[in-house]
């Protein structure tokens, strides 16, 4: 069994002074024999900062966002294009009832 393990407070609260002068985290953890999420994990309880668990598959609020602001971007796209479309119609529309030619489509009863 490891000594931190025996002592987990008072290494703890070691290995987060050091931390804070640390100029490299990687070099830190290796020597004290523990993972860099583990001293990131005690640094964040520590300051009240306990982030909760996300489930499996679940995803970040961040990645959600930037998600739905790509699903936005796309339909605005979409409706930008129909629109257009539905512009054109109506203009052609327009010029075939004014010369005297046949619409070239019908007139939506809707």
């Amino acid at each position: 069994m490891r000594r931190w393990k025996r002592k987990k407070t008072q290494f703890k609260e070691q290995a987060l002074e050091r931390m804070k002068d640390a100029a490299n985290i990687v070099l830190l953890v290796q020597e004290l024999g523990i993972s860099r999420s583990t001293l990131y994990r005690w640094r964040d309880t520590q300051l009240g900062r306990v982030l909760p668990k996300q489930a499996p598959g679940k995803k970040s609020p961040k990645r959600e966002i930037e998600e739905l602001k790509q699903a936005l971007v796309k339909r605005t796209l979409e409706v930008d294009f129909f629109k257009g479309a539905l512009q054109r119609i109506e203009a052609r529309r327009q010029q075939s009832t004014v010369t005297g030619r046949e619409a070239s489509t019908t007139k939506s009863t809707h």
